[in-house]
Order: C-alpha cells, then structure tokens, then sequence
C-alpha cells in the first residue's frame, strides 16, 4: 500500500500532517514479526540526562541504521547497529508507502504497561526542519498522546498491532507526543521509528 494523503484523513485540527494506516501488517504477519524482533534485537536500558541527572530509560531500546547514521539526544550520543535483515525488509517497506528514504530506526520495546515514553517532540536538528518520520506498532495496543504546545489541543491515538503511524510537515514544531503509562495492557509492545537524519 502507497501512502498518500488524498487517500488518508490527516488526523491533526492544524499545524502538521499526522496519518495512520490500521493494519498495515494483518495479525498473522505481525505476530510473526512481533516474535523475530522481541527475540533478535539488542534491547538494552539506557540511562540518559533529563532535567539535571542521570536516570534509566522507561523502556528498552536499541538504534540501527546505515554507518554514520548517529543520533543525540538527553546528551547521549547514538552511534547505529547494523541493520539486520528483518529491519532492512521493514525499512524497505516502509520507505515504498511513505515515497520517503529513511536511513535509521529508533526500536523500543515496551514491556508492559508501566514502561512510558516522556511528553517530547522529534525536533533535533540532524532531523532537519519538518521530517516525515513513520513509526511501526507491534503487539499490545497503547495509546500516544499529541499535545499541541500552545494552543492546548489533545489528541489520543490509540496504536494497534500491525499498524503504521506518519508524522510530517510542520508537527514537530507545534505538537508533543507521549507514550503514558496504563494499568489496562500488561502485555509488551514494539514500536519501530523510521528517520532520516
């Protein structure tokens, strides 16, 4: 399937682009891939620099990407694995229905429902001034919250198993996003960010 956004309603009232294509993956395909990235990938906690001090990540993560491809943020330098095949075919995928080269992917694993993702936007400049990023859900559904930073709007999300997200235009600079904690999953999730940077 070919994004576009003729086809596609932009989820956002103003100030970006924000589309999603449910079931991308259907449930067989994305079980499959669910299993070989929970169980193939270099998870790890990491400890970065928010608001004065050191503490761990809510979540595991593991970055990959073509050589170069390096990413910094909360003062820590993110240098990529190599891809493995099963992300190359993803990123390859993923690059055909958005028309857009991605060259990295940020992979976090949420374990269950106390793991989180901060209020932030994907604003650093070596992803340059409106980047269009495509993130990949697998496994359980959790919800991302947009928060619009001045005009207060908000924005719920709920993201299923298999499903593609794209934000673009101007998002970045006008909306925040979070992944909350939930009592309602305790079930782990995969979420697959696609840049270019």
């Amino acid at each position: 399937m070919i994004f576009s956004k003729q086809t596609l309603p932009n989820l956002l009232p103003c100030d970006g682009e924000l589309f999603q294509i449910h079931g991308f993956y259907p449930k067989a395909e994305a079980d499959v891939l669910f299993d070989k990235l929970y169980q193939s990938l270099e998870w790890q906690q990491e400890q970065l620099f928010i608001y004065g001090r050191w503490l761990a990540v809510p979540r595991l993560m593991c970055w990959y990407g073509d050589a170069g491809a390096s990413y910094r943020y909360s003062h820590v330098e993110h240098s990529p694995l190599p891809w493995t095949a099963e992300l190359l075919r993803l990123k390859t995928e993923v690059e055909v229905a958005c028309q857009h080269r991605f060259n990295s992917v940020l992979a976090n694993l949420y374990r269950n429902g106390q793991d989180s993702m901060g209020c932030h936007a994907d604003d650093e400049k070596e992803l340059g001034e409106n980047p269009l990023i495509a993130s990949l859900s697998f496994g359980a559904q959790r919800t991302l919250r947009f928060r619009h930073a001045r005009l207060g709007h908000k924005l719920d999300v709920p993201l299923t198993h298999g499903d593609l997200l794209i934000m673009a235009g101007e998002l970045q600079h006008h909306w925040k996003h979070e992944l909350p904690k939930t009592r309602k999953s305790q079930l782990p999730r995969i979420n697959l960010t696609f840049r270019l940077g």
